[in-house]
């Protein structure tokens, strides 16, 4: 089973929406990055975990955990012509973009900020605290999504 960091601005959708959501789920469509698509597409599968982070916000960190609903498929924004996702060159035939459903499982105890992330020596790997990173979806290893979790259990700054 895999493990991912997926982000979302919370004036977009929190995960206290996705927390509210019918039957707590919601559809993961609007990804427009090659590379985030390919993580969705090629590497997602049913029962995945998910670490839901807030970004574009004054502290921006993890939030939430969330697991994968559904297997990828063709996102349905690209097909519609009102939607700002909207992609002409994408067909039935050969879709470009995917999602999948996320379903929201719990809140963490506190979020782990992403200071907190970049200060933590065993998450030096982690995408998310690395410069310029703008991916929407992106892998987490086992060992950094328990770290994470356990993180959010505890005080900050405590170890």
């Amino acid at each position: 089973m895999g493990q991912w960091l997926i982000k979302s601005e919370p004036g977009s959708f929190s995960f206290e929406n996705l927390l509210a959501a019918k039957e707590q789920t919601t559809v993961w469509d609007g990804v427009r990055n090659y590379q985030a698509r390919n993580f969705i597409r090629d590497g997602m599968k049913m029962g995945d975990k998910m670490l839901y982070y807030h970004s574009s916000t004054a502290q921006p960190g993890v939030v939430g955990v969330a697991e994968v609903a559904s297997e990828p498929y063709p996102d349905p924004t690209q097909f519609d012509p009102r939607s700002r996702y909207f992609d002409p060159k994408s067909t039935s035939e050969q879709p470009r973009w995917f999602a999948v459903d996320v379903r929201a499982l719990e809140p963490l105890p506190r979020p782990v900020s992403l200071a907190e992330l970049k200060e933590d020596s065993a998450l030096g790997g982690l995408k998310v605290t690395q410069r310029g990173n703008r991916l929407s979806v992106m892998p987490v290893s086992r060992a950094e999504f328990r770290r994470i979790v356990r993180l959010s259990e505890q005080e900050p700054g405590g170890a």
